[in-house]
């Protein structure tokens, strides 16, 4: 099934805009440009919700979706392992010992070890994970779905009887949606651990001020408010991704603008569905 655009044939000719007066020229031009855009975007959400729709349809067929889900947990997941704690790592180190040197005299030691985590699980855990994610397993789904598209093999399981988006989609979306909780998990415990380790040995900070500052204020939502947003960020890369690379046209050249598009709307999806789900949660944050 294509989800590209297409004109109706019975769709009647625009009467070209140089054919009107010089006076009127400007405002239809604007107003033109207005109903084009309108339009396309109205298009690309009925597109869009058309594909969602097929893919939820897709995890019907679960013969097909059990096998290559457990692989494509691996590919997103396992793989991502290294990446995730290198990020992480450097996050957290450098978290804390910036804090440690931006306090002032009299303040508590302790405020380091609370810095450290509430921005670590609240905020960088779930967000730096799920955009280093998009650029190394988002562009990899599009790439592989759109190569398949400009190379015909979306048309052969067809073909054969298969559903594309039950094989292709359906198992990216649940693998992304389960790892991604995984390994922000992984990501707040080496952030914080690496906190901790930095601010012990490369500043003045005591093992017992730090880990006060870790205990203080904690609530369990805090946990379960970063897992909510990495499981939001997995879903919204293997939709926007796997959707980038389903409509894929115009051969290579149209894989790497496909890959492009792909990464650049995920980054900011990731980025609006931070801010929404912080203004929506964050006065449940307090312990």
């Amino acid at each position: 099934m294509s989800y590209s655009y297409r004109y109706p044939h019975d769709a009647p000719e625009r009467r070209p805009t140089e054919t009107f007066p010089i006076v009127q020229r400007t405002s239809i031009r604007f107003f033109r440009r207005v109903t084009l855009f309108w339009r396309n975007l109205f298009h690309q959400i009925g597109a869009r919700g058309y594909y969602m729709k097929d893919t939820i349809r897709g995890l019907r067929e679960f013969d097909t979706v059990a096998h290559e889900t457990i692989r494509q947990m691996r590919v997103i997941g396992v793989d991502s392992v290294p990446l995730t704690v290198i990020v992480a790592a450097f996050i957290g180190g450098v978290m804390a010992l910036q804090t440690r040197y931006q306090l002032f005299a009299g303040v508590e030691l302790s405020l380091v070890g609370l810095a450290t985590r509430q921005v670590i699980i609240l905020e960088l855990g779930p967000l730096i994970t799920g955009l280093v994610l998009t650029g190394r397993v988002g562009a990899r789904m599009t790439a592989e779905i759109g190569t398949m598209r400009v190379t015909e093999q979306i048309d052969a399981l067809e073909t054969l009887a298969y559903d594309p988006l039950a094989f292709l989609v359906v198992p990216r979306l649940i693998a992304a949606t389960i790892m991604l909780p995984v390994l922000t998990i992984l990501a707040d415990a080496v952030g914080v651990g690496m906190g901790y380790f930095i601010a012990v040995t490369a500043t003045d900070i005591t093992s017992a001020d730090f880990k006060e500052g870790v205990r203080l204020a904690f609530g369990t939502f805090q946990v379960v408010y970063s897992l909510m947003k990495a499981t939001l960020f997995g879903i919204a890369i293997a939709f926007v991704c796997t959707y980038e690379g389903y409509i894929t046209s115009a051969g290579a050249e149209g894989v790497g603008r496909s890959t492009a598009r792909a990464v650049v709307i995920t980054s900011v999806t990731i980025l609006v569905l931070d801010a929404l789900t912080a203004f929506l949660f964050a006065p449940f944050l307090q312990a």
